[in-house]
């Protein structure tokens, strides 16, 4: 397993893609033709529910469907797996989020993070942007985790783990290009007169990110490359200086 590093987080709550259940579920979701098979079927898009979840405020059941334009509430000890068109998530325990609808029903436009965590990992289509109070990453086709820390002021957390993502944090922006997750703060107060920090790589896993893409009949950069980077947070293959962070230049 990938190497990783805690911050109020338990192993638990990122060792769910070990778990009997969700490899049953997600092997049947993939033998069963994935999201447009399910659609065509009229098949729920939840792969795995634990725990209580509400879905617009009502109680989220397995079979169901999530769509965009929803609102995502999850409790203590709960935990959500979920494909919307060429997007898949993972919703942590305690958080609460909005899948804001694109040019179609099936269309992400803006996952709004409002607290808690989700991993995610969204195919190659129109532009969509994950928001949280403090930061703002416009995604293409990219694999991410994102983190909202209310007794930090709302401070957020978010990880390029491959991909292309454009960062906004107030008047701050940088272009991420990670092959091997590159970290951001998004700072409720500046620190040096910013408000785009970098960051370590923290709460997430390889596995993670790469179960979720399976989902879209995807493969994260690390496994086409056949080889993993330094996970230190400064997103690159090799180890390099700080200063090779886009948030330091």
């Amino acid at each position: 397993m990938s190497d990783h590093i805690l911050a109020g987080r338990t192993e638990d709550e990122i060792l769910w893609f070990r778990r009997r259940s969700f490899l049953q579920a997600a092997a049947g979701w993939t033998a069963m033709g994935g999201f447009t098979a399910a659609q065509a079927q009229q098949r729920g898009n939840v792969v795995e529910l634990r725990g209580d979840v509400l879905l617009n405020g009502q109680a989220l059941r397995q079979g169901q469907t999530i769509q965009t334009g929803d609102r995502i509430d999850t409790g203590p000890g709960s935990h959500l797996v979920f494909v919307v068109g060429t997007a898949a998530m993972q919703v942590r325990q305690n958080s609460r989020m909005i899948v804001e609808r694109g040019q179609t029903i099936n269309t992400v436009s803006v996952l709004r993070l409002l607290t808690g965590a989700v991993v995610s990992v969204f195919g190659r289509g129109s532009s969509r942007q994950i928001v949280t109070p403090t930061l703002t990453a416009g995604i293409r086709g990219t694999g991410v985790y994102t983190e909202v820390f209310p007794e930090q002021r709302d401070r957020s957390y978010f990880c390029n783990c491959y991909g292309v993502v454009d960062m906004a944090a107030r008047g701050d922006r940088a272009e991420s290009r990670s092959d091997y997750h590159q970290s951001f703060w998004g700072e409720a107060e500046p620190k040096n007169g910013r408000y785009l920090t970098p960051a370590k790589a923290i709460n997430h896993t390889d596995e993670e990110v790469e179960q979720l893409a399976l989902l879209i009949g995807q493969r994260t950069a690390w496994q086409i490359a056949g080889r993993t980077g330094v996970k230190d947070g400064n997103g690159y293959m090799e180890e390099r200086p700080p200063q090779a962070h886009p948030a330091m230049r």
